[in-house]
C-alpha cells in the first residue's frame, strides 16, 4: 500500500483500537490525525523523498505504521535521533537521498 493510501480507519484498525473512540471531530480523532501527520512528515523529512517517490516504495507502509505506533504508544509527537525504532531506521535508509 502506497503511503498516499493509508486512510485513518487502515491506522485505527492497525492500533487495534475502538473505532467508535475516534469519530470526526473528536479529540480522539485529532490525536490520530496528528499522529498520522507526524509520521507521514518523519519520512518524508528523513529521507529527502518527495510524497510521489514516497509513494514508489510500498514497503514505508510498515515504517509509517510503527511510527504511528509508537508515536501513539508514547504520546510523543517527536522521534528522538538517538532511539530511532531499528525497522523503520533501516526501511528509510535504503532510500535515503539525505547524506548530509
Amino acid at each position: 500500500m502506497k503511503l498516499s493510501e493509508i486512510t485513518k480507519t487502515d491506522v485505527i484498525e492497525y492500533l487495534r483500537l475502538d473505532k467508535e473512540m475516534y469519530e470526526e471531530n473528536t479529540l480522539g480523532d485529532r490525536q490520530i490525525i496528528s499522529i498520522m501527520k507526524a509520521a507521514y512528515d518523519y519520512i518524508l523529512d528523513y529521507t529527502g523523498l518527495s510524497p510521489q517517490k514516497a509513494d514508489e516504495h510500498e514497503q514505508f507502509y510498515v515504517a509509517y505504521m510503527v511510527l504511528c505506533q509508537d508515536m501513539y504508544d508514547n504520546r510523543a509527537f517527536y522521534v528522538d535521533k538517538n532511539n530511532v525504532n531499528k525497522v523503520v531506521e533501516s526501511i528509510l535508509a535504503m532510500h535515503c537521498e539525505n547524506l548530509l
